[in-house]
């Protein structure tokens, strides 16, 4: 029989998210709020998010809505969202993305990105498994492997509908590739 799960009132909502939002202001630095919404968040939450405010920061810098589809693979219902989220309530967003802009500080955001994730990784395997298999696999590949695996990747390109597995191999190829 299923379990009947009851929903958060907005009341409730509202004052868990104000709590994150006051534990978050407690934190030391930006590396411990980092590890908070880390802990919060799944990668694809994570993912979610960066790209919702990518496409208000390239919103606010007045590109077309087909600049920013090719730019990060997103639909026009997406973009229009962000848009109309910005137009409504995007105060927050804009003072963040102007501090944001003066106080760049590539070192931290390199550095969270990779080594962050890996210690997720490598905290919660069974979770990422089929990544991590993948990516020792294409670590160990030889080079006529990695041309036998990039050719997968590239008939999986030609098929309509792409499936995480897929995605997720099409970055770590990427990635190794990077850092060959």
């Amino acid at each position: 029989m299923a379990k009947h799960h009851e929903r958060l009132s907005r009341k409730e909502v509202g004052k868990i998210f104000y709590q994150l939002c006051f534990a978050i202001t407690q934190t030391k630095n930006t590396r411990e709020a980092a590890e908070l919404l880390r802990d919060l968040l799944s990668y694809q939450e994570v993912e979610m998010i960066a790209k919702r405010l990518k496409i208000a920061e390239l919103i606010l810098e007045n590109k077309t809505y087909d600049e920013i589809k090719e730019i990060l693979k997103v639909s026009f219902g997406t973009i229009a969202r962000v848009q109309e989220w910005i137009k409504i309530s995007g105060d927050g967003y804009k003072r963040a993305a102007r501090q944001n802009k003066s106080n760049k500080r590539e070192d931290i955001i390199d550095e969270a990105s990779e080594t962050n994730w890996i210690s997720v990784k490598r905290k919660y395997p069974s979770y990422y498994w089929p990544e991590l298999l993948l990516e020792e696999i294409v670590r160990s590949a030889n080079k006529r492997q990695k041309e036998r695996l990039e050719k997968v990747v590239g008939e999986l390109e030609k098929t309509k509908e792409k499936k995480g597995l897929y995605k997720k191999l099409q970055r770590i190829l990427r990635s190794r590739k990077k850092y060959a």
